[in-house]
């Protein structure tokens, strides 16, 4: 990507080295989502992709209300001007303000960024104490991107999806998780699943969701392209690779059986159709997941 003369968000907060805080980690003593059948390391691989806060999930899947904050986080601190990897983050999260604020002004409605924070270990969210094993993650409560960068860097390794492109489409997935806050989209989904009479019905609206996302994200690339030429060659390939590869299909498929019932971001072949379709779209009307 050609980011080395983008200009740089002032909404990175870096709290690495800071540890968490309360009782470290989620409650996901259930062996899996119930009824699923998916373990605890299937849930921290999907995880990295995950655009909600994994235990605030697995709560309201199991009809509860997100944990509440424990402590109060320790001041945050700006990434130091050396540190390549934050730098990066910096810049792709500015792409998606540049993006978004425009794409909310032809809407006639004001982007209200979100801010990133990257940790390392462990980190006190909104949403409640996270361990970076779960991977990075959205809370809309406190409306913030998590991020632990070497963790993310060991499951792109995990997973075979390396390369730049790759890691900004995470950050990108994961505001459009931030844009559909904003829209009302997602609180909206949120009541649904907790409404659900079953649990594949709430996993199947959990799957449009984070497809709609993985659609954001594949806008936004189309649009920063457009906006600054940011692409090189075999980007697109990076992105569409990151997709597959944290299919629910795939990911199961090396764990066991595969259940389409219990996916909750949907298949290898579903998230690269979504991420493509907003490559190509016009608008980003055209990520809506739920019509029909």
């Amino acid at each position: 990507m050609r980011m080395d003369d983008e200009r740089e968000s002032q909404y990175v907060e870096d709290r690495r080295g800071q540890g968490g805080f309360g009782r470290g980690g989620f409650p996901i003593g259930r062996g899996g989502i119930a009824g699923g059948g998916i373990g605890v390391v299937v849930i921290a691989l999907i995880a990295m992709f995950l655009g909600v806060d994994p235990g605030v999930v697995l709560n309201q899947l199991d009809g509860g209300a997100p944990p509440a904050q424990q402590q109060a986080q320790a001041p945050a601190q700006r990434p130091a001007a050396d540190d390549e990897g934050a730098r990066f983050v910096s810049r792709v999260l500015a792409s998606t303000e540049d993006v978004w604020t425009r794409e909310f002004q032809r809407a006639g409605r004001t982007y209200e960024p979100p801010r990133l924070v990257l940790f390392s270990g462990a980190v006190q969210s909104g949403c409640g104490t996270a361990q970076a094993q779960m991977g990075p993650f959205y809370c809309p409560l406190d409306r913030r991107v998590y991020i632990d960068l070497d963790f993310m860097a060991q499951l792109q390794r995990r997973l075979g999806a390396p390369g730049d492109f790759a890691q900004a489409y995470v950050i990108a997935h994961e505001v459009g998780h931030h844009v559909q806050n904003l829209l009302g989209v997602l609180p909206a989904t949120q009541r649904a699943q907790q409404q659900a009479g079953a649990r594949s019905e709430a996993n199947a609206i959990s799957v449009r969701t984070e497809l709609m996302a993985d659609c954001m994200a594949g806008f936004w690339a189309q649009r920063a392209q457009e906006m600054r030429g940011i692409l090189e060659r075999g980007d697109i390939e990076e992105g569409l690779a990151a997709a597959a590869a944290v299919g629910d299909d795939r990911i199961q498929a090396g764990h066991g059986a595969v259940r389409p019932e219990s996916f909750t971001h949907g298949s290898a072949q579903q998230r690269v159709t979504w991420f493509r379709r907003g490559l190509q779209a016009e608008g980003v009307a055209a990520c809506d997941t739920f019509r029909g």
